[in-house]
């Protein structure tokens, strides 16, 4: 068995989604002693399976995998609670004697763990579906200039294009009144004391990443995606305003069985949601200052990354 001799270590495996993060996860995993913490927003709910692609119950069993299936999809989830989470999980993975390896493409939580989160507000449906209400009146362009009334900071550094996170930071300043900018000014790392090694994997050309988004879509609807999506939707207390419901995929195919458009259009949408979703993901990624860039589609990629484990200090990473 390997073993490792540094004491905190952890692993941080990221990349756009459909980029291949997860099977070099397991790969990994499979031959270093890793246990594997998903850093997905989606994936943390339960019955959400197709279309988050989350590992099948046979790879779980045979990797240890946490912050999969914790939460039914009409709770809300929350980065706090994310990293609370994902903090329990590591230091249980340290006391067994092995490390974290953190795999995911939601780039908030990576962000929350590494610069810390500040202490915010818990999401409130009723202020979203005012906000959701005014940017179908008014456009999203419309709610990004009241943002940069209210709070220019955060209105510079969230694109028009990124609803979500202009929601939440202008649901943030009506709850509190305050600018979330303001409120996020202080926060501690959870990797404080941790030798940390970061990865990003993505095809090196967009245009591959692009085929990969749409067959990997394809992939999800042959093997049931309408008929998951469909047994949510007849469930009574879900409705498409949960953040669970909102997530790329299933926010278009809830959309067609819900009649508000064709089963073509849907699957375009959400393909093309897919695509801004991994530029955002990418841009995100290149602001961190200490990632090592891998390519998805090289052969021998797993390689690489043990490769950087030891030319980046991690030489006592080693096989019994």
């Amino acid at each position: 068995m390997p073993s490792f001799s540094e004491p905190r270590c952890a692993l941080l495996l990221m990349g756009p989604t459909g980029g291949g993060k997860s099977d070099l996860a397991v790969r990994l995993a499979r031959s270093l002693p890793f246990e594997i913490i998903s850093v997905d927003s989606a994936q943390v709910y339960r019955g959400m399976d197709i279309g988050t692609a989350k590992p099948d119950r046979e790879t779980r069993r045979a990797v240890p995998h946490h912050l999969i299936d914790i939460r039914d999809p009409a709770m809300n989830y929350s980065a706090g609670e994310f990293v609370g989470d994902a903090s329990r999980a590591m230091r249980e993975i340290w006391q067994r004697g092995r490390q974290p390896l953190l795999v995911g493409g939601t780039m908030l939580y990576f962000h929350a763990l590494t610069w810390g989160l500040a202490d915010l507000p818990e999401g409130d449906l009723q202020v979203r579906a005012q906000i959701d209400a005014e940017a179908a009146a008014a456009g999203w362009a419309s709610v990004h200039q009241e943002l940069a009334r209210v709070d220019p900071e955060a209105a510079a550094r969230i694109h028009v294009n990124d609803p979500q996170r202009i929601q939440r930071a202008l649901e943030v300043y009506r709850v509190t009144g305050a600018p979330i900018t303001r409120l996020q000014q202080s926060r501690s790392s959870v990797f404080a004391g941790v030798k940390v090694m970061e990865f990003a994997l993505a095809p090196l050309e967009r245009a591959v990443l692009h085929e990969r988004i749409e067959a990997r879509f394809q992939a999800m609807l042959a093997a049931g995606l309408l008929d998951e999506v469909r047994g949510l939707r007849e469930r009574s207390d879900l409705r498409a305003e949960h953040p669970s419901m909102r997530a790329v995929g299933y926010r278009q195919v809830w959309r067609y069985l819900a009649g508000q458009c064709g089963f073509e259009e849907a699957k375009q949408q959400a393909i093309a949601a897919t695509r801004q979703l991994a530029k955002r993901q990418l841009t995100w990624l290149r602001r961190r200052e200490h990632v090592n860039w891998l390519d998805s589609m090289h052969p021998d990629v797993a390689s690489r990354v043990l490769t950087g484990l030891s030319q980046g200090g991690f030489a006592g990473w080693s096989y019994l």
